[in-house]
Formats: structure tokens, C-alpha cells, sequence
């Protein structure tokens, strides 16, 4: 497995000094590489109590990266997944404590508990006062008598930060802290397993399953079930936070295990919502990257029940960038379109044949879908497939309200439903396609006349030529067959589909900015689009040019 890392020895200390070139100097680190790496606030003047937590490195931004003020005061961190040694979280409690005192928030790991309070015995015996709060908000395994802490543990810092910002006593903050842990509960899930530097990657879960209630150091989770969609995730998700939920409102924390991607995490969080517990969830955490699994492909869900002083902590104003904020979970805002972008819906009108023919097209786009986005995958984003997919499963929809009966007006038609529901350059192309061909048909030009005309035209406005790597390399040769019939039109953008493959240098569309390479062997996903269309056309006898 690649890596952007120099060599494992060095991976977790170049990666603090990286986070520290940029904290404007509100934090440091303590002497003492490579053993001792601790992160601390620069700004401290130990007046009022100290928050030391940490752990294992590979859960990046936490804990170095809530070092701030309303946070944390300082983090101590390990190698990748292993517990910091005594003497670097003394180093940690000793730098940053004062007569107010320090709280240390651990979670609930061996190693974090032995070592923390080790390291806490010790400082007492300086005459500091230390407390220590063991965070297990894990309920994967709800017989275990030791829970894991996992992300739950972020409530615990923010809301222990603000009350030391506030000036609050050692006493009240632990228990806070305390009440808070008493509150919080999380789970997870992952389609995959994290990379841990240096090592080979386990690949344990298997295709088409997910894993349930795993931790954060790339242990097993409970079970792997079965994988369908994001709802399902959530909802088995839910099932295992729900017998532990407590009456009245409650904070979520949505929390990225490192990979999933923003788009999924928004799709977890509406899922979330919409969920059996949703009406409880008040507030939101996220989504975001806040406790990880190095890339894990997962997510993890915690709650806590709050109240007025408990939503007050967590809105609480904080220095550390990778806090993402406790926000109102609210309703989706919708405003009307503007004038003249609400389409003017034509009369619709029947014609079973023309009905037959628009849906066998959109069949074909739409089992075509994997093929095209391999192929594009290639030499662009990966996307055509999906993209005319998209728009096919959009245009069967819309048959109903289409004018099936009027040729000139149910291009027209399809242009303004294309521009609505087709993504990238391709919806404009094709709306602009129809719509030049509803013109061309109301002057008097027949099917095939009207599609040359919309050709033209879009050649006119995307600027692509024959011979630029698009689908007018075949298009056009197939338009120029089709008054021979189907078959002689399909045989045409077979020829122009393939003959992309030998054009090295595309000089239109997302493929120009590819290179020769990656092009060179590899047809024009557009274009064997609309090969394929007419090829699977042929297998329709009924189907004639007619149709069109």
C-alpha cells in the first residue's frame, strides 16, 4: 500500500512538527523526540485547571489537533496505535499544571489507562492535584465489562474545555467530565480496514459486507453484515444506539473514520435524521474528521443527552481549527426558482410506439451505466455511465408528462428535461442538442434532418470536430447512415467509437487534459455510448429510423 510517509520510525514526529509550522505559535512541543511527544498551548499560565489527554497516534486531528484554548491543554501522543509511555504523559501533566490542578481524560484502553495513571501517581507525589476520568462510550458490546472510548470522548474535551476556560474548579470539571461519560454513547461501522504504516493491509471484510461496532485501533468489530446502502447502514447503526438512548434531546457527533468522503458523510447525517431516533438529535457535531482510524472507510455515531448547561459547553467558542462546531440541527430551507427557470411544461400527449422507443433507449444507457464509467475511468472521471444513466432513469419519469404525439415539441421537451436533470458538459450538450432539433422540426425537417441540426449545432457551441475524441466520432457518421436503416447506422458508430481508440491526442473534453498514455488503446466512453445505443437498436426490430 502507497503511503505520502518518509519511514514509519519518523511518520508520527514529522507529522506534529508539520501540524506546528502552521499554529502561528499558540502551540509547541515539548523536548524530548522521539520519545517524548507532546503537544502544548504556548498561551497556558497554569491558573486554571489543565486538561491532558492523548493516546495513540493514527487518529489525526485528535488529540494534538484540539490543543487549544477551550480544549484541550495539552495532548501527549504516541507511535501509531500505542499508548504514550509514563514518562512522556508525566512530561505532559508536569509542563502544563499549575495549583488549580489537572484532569486527565483517558480512554478506556489498557495501555492509556497504565500508563496515564502511572503517570498521575507520580505527579501527585510532586504535590500536584491530579484527577482522572476513563472515558468507555462504546456500546458495540454491551456485555463487555471494560467498553471501549472512542469518539464519545470529544464531548469530554469540549465540554471540560470550556469549563476550564471559564475558570471552573478541578472538582466541578471532573465531574462534568464524569456526568459525561455517564451520558455519552457510540458506535461504528466500516466497509474496509484502515493501513497501519510499515504493515501489510488486512483484508478481512469481505465483498458486499460491512463491519459493525469496531474500534479505532483496526480491531474487528463485533460482526459483519450484510452491505446495501447508507440507509441500511445507519439503521443498523441506530438499532444498537437506540436501547441505550436516553429521554429528552441529545447532540450527535458524526464522525469520519478517515476515508469517506464528504459527499457520504452528508448522505450518513441526513440518514441519521430521518432515522427512528432522529427527532431526538437536536444538535450536530459534523460531519467531519475528528477521531480516525488512519483511512478506515467507515463512520461512527455518538450521542449525549444535553441540556441547557450541557449545549451551552458544547457551542462554547474554541481556538482549535479542527473543532467543526455544535450546530442546530434545523430543517431543509427550499425557495422557489427563479423566473423563467421553471419549465413550461408542455400538453401531454400519447403515442405508443414513440413511448417504446424512448424507453428501450434509456434501458440501454442505463445497463451500460458500469461498462461506461470503467471505460471513462480511464481517460477522464469515471462518470459517463452514471451521468447518462442519471438522465435516462430521469426522462423514463418524465414519460407520462411528455408530448410523445407532437415530434417538434417533445424534443423540445426532452432538451428542457436533460438540462434539469443531467450533470457536466454533457446535459448542456444534449439540451442544446434536442432543443436545435425541435427548431430544425418546426421548420419542416424530418427526424433525421433534425438530429443532423441539432449536431450541428452543438458542434457550433462545445467546438468539437470529427476526429477529437467525442462522441461526434461517432454521431455523425451514424446520422449520415441512418437513411439506410438502423443496422447501417449502428455498423458507422461502431467504426467511429473504435478508430477513438487510436486517437492519441483528444483536443476537446475532459480527455484533452489526459495523456497520450492513458488514452492510447481505450475508446471515448461518449462515443461507444452511442455505438452501443444503435448496436442494441438493431436487436428491436420493430424499431425503425422512423422512431426517431
Amino acid at each position: 500500500m502507497k503511503q505520502f510517509i518518509n519511514t514509519k520510525e519518523t511518520l508520527v514526529t514529522e507529522a506534529i512538527d508539520g501540524m506546528l509550522r502552521t499554529a502561528g505559535g499558540r502551540l509547541a512541543r515539548l523536548d524530548g523526540y522521539p520519545h517524548i511527544k507532546v503537544v502544548v498551548r504556548t498561551d497556558w499560565d497554569k491558573s486554571k485547571v489543565a486538561l491532558v489527554s492523548g493516546g495513540g497516534s493514527g487518529h489525526e486531528p485528535s488529540h494534538a489537533g484540539f490543543v487549544g484554548q477551550g480544549m484541550l491543554t495539552a495532548a501527549v501522543c504516541g507511535e501509531v496505535f500505542a499508548s504514550p509511555s509514563v514518562d512522556a504523559v508525566l512530561a505532559g501533566i508536569l509542563a502544563v499544571t499549575g495549583k488549580a490542578g489537572c484532569l486527565l481524560i483517558v480512554k478506556n484502553y489498557t495501555g492509556d489507562r497504565l500508563n496515564f495513571g502511572l503517570a498521575a501517581e507520580r505527579a501527585r507525589s510532586f504535590g500536584l492535584k491530579v484527577n482522572m476520568v476513563i472515558v468507555d462510550d462504546d456500546v458495540a458490546l454491551p456485555d463487555l465489562p471494560q467498553a471501549r472510548g472512542v469518539a464519545g470522548t470529544l464531548f469530554v474535551h469540549k465540554i471540560a474545555g470550556a469549563l476550564a476556560d471559564q475558570g471552573a474548579d478541578l472538582e466541578t470539571i471532573t465531574e462534568a467530565a464524569k456526568k459525561t461519560i455517564g451520558g455519552a454513547i457510540s458506535i461504528g461501522m466500516s466497509l474496509d480496514t484502515c493501513t497501519v504504516p510499515g504493515s501489510p493491509k488486512e483484508d478481512r471484510i469481505a465483498h458486499g459486507k460491512a463491519e459493525l461496532g469496531l474500534g479505532i485501533h483496526g480491531e474487528a468489530g463485533i460482526e459483519q453484515v450484510d452491505y446495501s446502502n447508507a440507509r441500511a447502514a445507519m439503521a443498523m447503526v441506530v438499532d444498537r444506539l437506540a436501547p441505550n438512548l436516553a429521554p429528552g434531546p441529545h447532540v450527535a457527533i458524526v464522525n469520519n473514520l478517515g476515508s469517506t468522503t464528504p459527499l457520504e458523510m452528508s448522505v450518513l447525517l441526513e440518514e441519521l435524521t430521518a432515522s427512528r431516533i432522529g427527532s431526538q438529535i437536536r444538535w450536530v457535531i459534523g460531519p467531519a474528521a475528528m477521531m480516525t482510524s488512519l483511512d478506515m472507510h467507515g463512520f461512527s455515531v455518538s450521542l449525549l443527552p444535553v441540556g441547557k448547561t450541557e449545549e451551552a459547553l458544547l457551542q462554547a467558542p474554541v481556538a482549535p481549527w479542527a473543532w467543526p462546531g455544535c450546530l442546530a440541527l434545523g430543517a431543509v430551507s427550499v425557495l422557489p426558482l427563479p423566473d423563467g427557470l421553471t419549465p413550461i411544461q408542455p400538453l401531454p400527449s400519447k403515442n405508443p410506439e414513440t413511448r417504446k422507443f424512448i424507453e428501450r433507449c434509456c434501458d440501454i444507457l442505463i445497463a451500460a451505466e458500469d461498462d461506461l464509467n470503467a471505460l471513462d475511468a480511464k481517460s477522464g472521471d469515471g462518470d459517463t455511465g452514471s451521468t447518462l444513466a442519471t438522465a435516462a432513469r430521469a426522462l423514463v419519469k418524465a414519460l407520462d408528462r411528455l408530448p410523445l404525439a407532437d415530434l417538434t415539441q417533445l424534443y423540445r421537451a426532452i432538451g428542457l428535461e436533460l438540462s434539469q436533470t443531467m450533470g457536466g458538459s454533457s446535459g448542456v450538450l444534449l439540451a442544446i442538442f434536442f432543443a436545435a432539433a425541435g427548431d430544425a422540426s418546426s421548420s419542416g425537417r424530418g427526424a433525421i434532418g433534425a438530429l443532423k441540426a441539432g449536431l450541428d449545432r452543438i458542434m457550433q457551441v462545445g467546438g468539437a470536430q470529427p476526429g477529437d475524441r467525442t462522441m461526434i466520432d461517432a454521431l455523425l457518421p451514424a446520422l449520415n447512415a441512418l437513411e439506410n436503416g438502423v443496422e447501417a447506422a449502428a455498423a458507422e458508430a461502431r467504426q467511429g467509437a473504435d478508430a477513438t481508440s487510436r486517437i492519441t491526442r483528444a483536443r476537446a473534453g475532459r480527455a484533452s487534459y489526459v495523456s497520450e498514455a492513458n488514452l492510447s488503446g481505450h475508446n471515448d466512453p461518449g462515443a461507444e455510448a452511442v455505438a452501443r445505443l444503435f448496436e442494441q437498436l438493431t436487436l428491436s426490430p420493430a424499431l425503425t429510423s422512423k422512431s426517431a
